[in-house]
């Protein structure tokens, strides 16, 4: 590697940890004062670095451009489809995965049973925002100043008995799932089917996708699926960790 391309690299390291003045880096490189600057100079002129009043260094603004256009460019589907693979294997139930794109719910990926029971939901097909797992926990990771003009749009067709059928019923669903930080879908699309969904968080915390498990009734009962939500969250925590989530982290709010 280049002898100045390694020192910037190395500034650039030491100035994710903290502040530092020329003679700090200076030290740290083992260099003349006169060789830091140079690189800092060159380093501030594209805005990777830049300087306080007390002339210590820190990051600049071009470091925190190509940080957010690295999270845009990891594609979901790619990264999430092994943690999808080995949560189907291990449940043997229909996993999917979906995305909130101009207005609605999109399954973009989906692994059926092992068994012979197949679910209605077909990747590339929208999901209905009010009776699915991942349509309540995309919809509710929203400000909730955007809730209600949602819920005014939605046509609350009555799939079955249990379907959400009126804008109050859903917004208040949407407060529980905002509180509970998971979804349910208990027999409210198709008769006989549960569902659990949780959210996929970027390395911002915003969250971008949602996975779920949907078991049709005669395989668990809904205390059974319930039971298998450690599973869910664990595979969509992995996926989240692929786009640079820190469990534990602050997430992004959902703000009225």
């Amino acid at each position: 590697m280049s002898q100045s391309l390694s020192r910037a690299l190395t500034i650039l390291v030491a100035l994710g940890e903290d502040s530092r003045s020329l003679d700090q880096l200076a030290t740290q490189l083992g260099v003349h004062k006169s060789t830091v600057l140079r690189l800092l100079q060159t380093m501030e002129a594209q805005r990777f670095v830049t300087h306080d009043n007390q002339h210590r260094y820190v990051l600049g603004s071009r470091l925190f451009e190509l940080a957010n256009r690295t999270l845009e460019q990891r594609d979901v589907r790619t990264l999430a489809r092994p943690h999808l693979s080995a949560l189907n294997a291990d449940t043997k139930q229909t996993i999917h995965l979906a995305t909130y794109e101009s207005g609605d719910v999109i399954y973009i990926d989906k692994l059926d049973a092992t068994q012979s029971v197949r679910m209605y939901s077909r990747v590339g097909r929208p999901a209905p925002l009010h009776c699915t797992a991942v349509g309540k926990v995309l919809i509710s990771s929203l400000p909730r100043s955007e809730w209600r003009v949602i819920a005014e749009k939605i046509d609350f067709h009555p799939f079955t008995e249990r379907t959400i059928r009126t804008p109050e019923r859903y917004l208040m669903e949407l407060e529980k799932v905002a509180a509970l930080g998971y979804a349910e879908d208990h027999e409210e699309h198709e008769s006989f089917v549960n569902c659990i969904g949780v959210p996929v968080r970027n390395g911002t915390g915003a969250v971008v996708a949602a996975v779920s498990m949907s078991v049709p009734d005669m395989l668990l009962d809904h205390d059974q699926v319930l039971a298998e939500l450690p599973r869910v969250r664990a595979a969509a925590d992995a996926i989240s960790a692929e786009l640079g989530w820190i469990p534990g982290r602050a997430t992004t709010s959902t703000k009225g």
